[in-house]
């Protein structure tokens, strides 16, 4: 066991000492989130309006959990875009040559990119107080497993990505076009109800919005209204699980597949 996760761990460690190095990385990757949520947010309260929102729930308060999603999302696609850069600083090619499988090194990317996901996130958290919140729920809900899964899930899907592109201008072309809508569509940005059919149906088949869901649902555990119309937090949690569970198995397929890394 232990000669199995010497490698896991070995890689997992290299991306957080990276990640620490690279302060850039730290400071966008929550920066943007909270511009986000601020412009959009202060922008938007006067004028949102949503049936399914409950009274005394303003945008800024609504796009939060939203914002903290997006951090996990950020978070995750700066960590996963560094497989594009071991591969063409010739890191990549030296690990996989080495008597190493490959679902070792990716278990061993997802779980630095979820610690620095879960990392941003639960900084992020000690926002709430601002929208009114307590910091008792971190400790008090099933809060911090939620974030480990969004982590661990957004993180994945982007290895996904990462391992098929070689090159960061094709990885932020895809990210552009598949992870952004899909976080826009997960209920963070704007309510399912009153959206037309079918994008209530596009939100409802993307696993991101049971995620967004479970986040909601422990935020407002004290409160089970202030949710507002979302799945309920057992079947969030079940979706969210096994969209971590495909998304992983999925980024490991895909390093298997990848025929451009060596």
């Amino acid at each position: 066991m232990r000669e199995v996760l010497r490698p896991v761990m070995t890689i997992w460690w290299r991306e957080v000492v990276r990640f620490l190095r690279q302060r850039s990385r730290m400071f966008s990757a929550a920066a943007q989130p909270l511009v986000f949520w601020l412009l959009l947010g202060g922008g938007l309260s006067s004028s949102f309006r949503a049936n399914s929102v409950p009274t005394g729930i303003g945008y800024i308060e609504y796009f939060y959990p939203g914002v903290v999603t997006l951090v996990l999302l950020f978070t995750a696609i700066f960590s996963t875009i560094s497989v594009v850069q071991d591969r063409r600083e010739g890191f990549l090619q030296g690990v996989l040559v080495a008597p190493v499988q490959r679902w070792q090194v990716v278990l061993g990317q997802a779980l630095g990119g979820t610690t620095l996901a879960f990392l941003q996130g639960a900084m992020f958290l000690a926002l709430a107080p601002a929208i009114g919140m307590s910091l008792a729920f971190f400790f008090q809900s099933p809060l911090v497993g939620v974030l480990l899964l969004l982590s661990f899930g957004l993180t994945n899907l982007g290895l996904i990505i990462a391992w098929r592109m070689d090159s960061t201008q094709g990885f932020h072309a895809i990210m552009n076009l598949i992870l952004v809508p899909i976080w826009m569509l997960s209920g963070a940005f704007f309510p399912a109800s009153g959206a037309p059919i079918w994008l209530e149906w596009a939100m409802k088949i993307n696993p991101l919005t049971y995620g967004v869901a479970a986040l909601r649902r422990c935020l407002y555990l004290d409160n089970p209204l202030g949710a507002g119309d979302v799945p309920q937090l057992g079947v969030s949690l079940l979706v969210t699980g096994l969209f971590c569970v495909v998304a992983y198995f999925g980024a490991a397929r895909t390093a298997y597949r990848s025929s451009n890394v060596v």
